[in-house]
């Protein structure tokens, strides 16, 4: 009997255990689940504040790692040869910036060829209907002198004097071939000149590659760009005093707004516009690009269609910027008119554009020409932030990233229109929870004008880092900025060359004579 008890007692006792056991087991991944709910919600709120963009900070410049502009040369860079192989002529097509990109890849020409380089010409016809010209539009006295180390420029192909004679010399000219490699120079292009004394290579737009494996190549098309291409001194003032005006109500955002015609017809967007207003654009296309099926819906869903400007509106809205920023229109006509201005201007009501605080009236007259795009160029390089709204086959806004990259990381907007373009068609839809958040997010992936590496199909002219830059601090020898007496290398060796060339000159006299 007593033994049955003792086994209940030993049941009970075993049973409790059992019971706290279980207790204890429960309590433990109580505690867990709560740690762990408690580091969710940390985690979470971590996540919504890391989405938080800090608008005071992109006003500033962006983090350069030590890394700062330079494109003076870092190894053996002979001057240029007295003698040269002949003349080359080039006719840039284009608009402003795309003729400054052949500019850029003429004087280099110039320097593969040991060629003479005549002032190049700026296409008046096919686009902005403005003759201004090298002249005038660009300092070419400044131009001349900045590439003296690099190339021989002459301002036209001078006459040639034999036996009491003036003979012109009529260059041959040449359809280059587009994105030519460095060969085609050295080789066809050499071989005409030599033949005729001068070569006349038209259009020349995109006919030089741009990745070329040649550092010292590369950081001469950032001399060119970045310090021997500056406007008269007329547009640089006029450029100036539009900044200042801005610049007196604190800082101002730029925006290269490229919601135009022949950008919006370029990439086959039209469902959004009336029947009439997709008349006009699809006859501009037929008359201006190859034909191609090209379907809205696919297009929008790929990032390939122009932001809208309420669209624009509504990344910066999300981005943290309030209706009191300044803003600075780049554009020309706004294709479809109010109607698509008035939802960015209820965002935004603060816009100006180089009309509107022109106070000389002198690009009343100029907006669309040579001089308008000049002065659009200057603000926004000056500008404290710049915001292109579609990158991808503009010149104006490639070279300005490029330009403000180069000019200490100045700070830019870059819509990832792929990334986003699934956003904006859910919000059309109805979607519209989240929507602030999710543009954020794709807006934090992008890169805000700080040093990154060039991948296709990013332009040179977009970014030329690391060529056309130097690290204080560099660990890869490449790196390492050039000696601060760069300048008076390049003079000593452009004296000496003219000192060899002058006792040439006299030998070859004294043997004449001799004879």
């Amino acid at each position: 009997m007593r033994s049955r008890v003792g086994h209940r007692h030993q049941l009970k006792q075993s049973g409790v255990k059992a019971m706290f056991g279980r207790l204890s087991i429960a309590v433990i991944v109580f505690v867990i689940c709560a740690v762990s709910f408690l580091s969710t919600i940390k985690s979470t709120s971590r996540s919504l504040s890391q989405s938080e963009i800090k608008v005071d900070t992109l006003w500033g410049t962006a983090a350069s790692g030590e890394w700062r502009p330079s494109s003076a040369p870092r190894t053996a860079w002979p001057p240029p040869l007295t003698e040269t192989n002949g003349y080359l002529r080039v006719r840039c097509n284009g608009g402003l910036n795309q003729q400054r990109s052949a500019i850029c890849n003429a004087v280099l020409a110039a320097r593969i060829m040991n060629a003479t380089l005549v002032l190049p010409e700026l296409d008046a016809n096919s686009f902005w209907h403005d003759d201004s010209g090298f002249h005038g539009i660009y300092d070419v006295e400044h131009f001349i002198k900045s590439l003296r180390y690099d190339v021989k420029i002459v301002e036209s192909i001078p006459e040639l004097r034999k036996n009491g004679k003036i003979k012109k010399i009529k260059a041959f000219q040449i359809r280059p071939p587009r994105d030519a490699p460095i060969s085609w120079y050295t080789t066809f292009a050499l071989e005409k000149m030599k033949e005729h004394s001068a070569i006349y290579l038209t259009p020349f737009s995109h006919r030089l590659a741009e990745e070329i494996d040649n550092p010292e190549y590369q950081r001469l098309r950032c001399r060119v760009n970045y310090h021997a291409l500056r406007f008269k001194p007329h547009i640089m003032e006029l450029s100036n005093t539009i900044v200042n005006r801005l610049r007196a109500q604190g800082h101002f955002m730029a925006i290269h707004l490229r919601f135009e015609m022949d950008m919006l017809a370029f990439a086959g967007c039209f469902d959004i516009f009336t029947p009439e207003e997709q008349k006009i654009l699809k006859k501009y296309r037929q008359e201006n690009f190859a034909a191609k099926k090209l379907v809205y819906s696919e297009r929008r869903a790929i990032g390939k269609c122009p932001l809208t400007p309420e669209e624009v509106g509504l990344i910066l809205r999300s981005m943290g910027f309030d209706n009191s920023t300044r803003i600075y229109l780049a554009a020309g006509e706004l294709f479809g008119g109010n109607r698509f201005m008035k939802p960015f201007r209820s965002l935004f009501p603060r816009l100006e554009n180089h009309s509107t605080v022109d106070t000389t009236g002198e690009l009343v007259t100029n907006t669309h020409g040579l001089l308008g795009s000049a002065v659009d160029y200057m603000v926004c390089l000056l500008a404290d932030i710049f915001m292109p709204t579609y990158d991808g086959p503009s010149n104006f806004a490639n070279n300005l990233l490029g330009h403000r990259l180069y000019y200490g990381f100045r700070t830019t907007i870059r819509p990832d229109r792929k990334a986003l373009a699934p956003i904006f068609i859910n919000r059309e839809k109805g979607q519209t929870t989240g929507f602030e958040e999710a543009v954020r997010q794709v807006m934090l992936s992008t890169n805000f004008g700080g040093p990154h590496k060039r991948l296709s199909p990013e332009s040179f002219y977009t970014n030329s880092w690391p060529e056309c830059f130097c690290q204080t601090s560099a660990v890869n020898p490449a790196d390492k900025c050039p000696p601060d007496n760069v300048l008076d290398i390049l003079d000593n060796q452009l004296a000496t060359e003219r000192i060899d060339d002058s006792e040439s000159i006299a030998s070859n006299l004294t043997s004449d004579v001799n004879k």
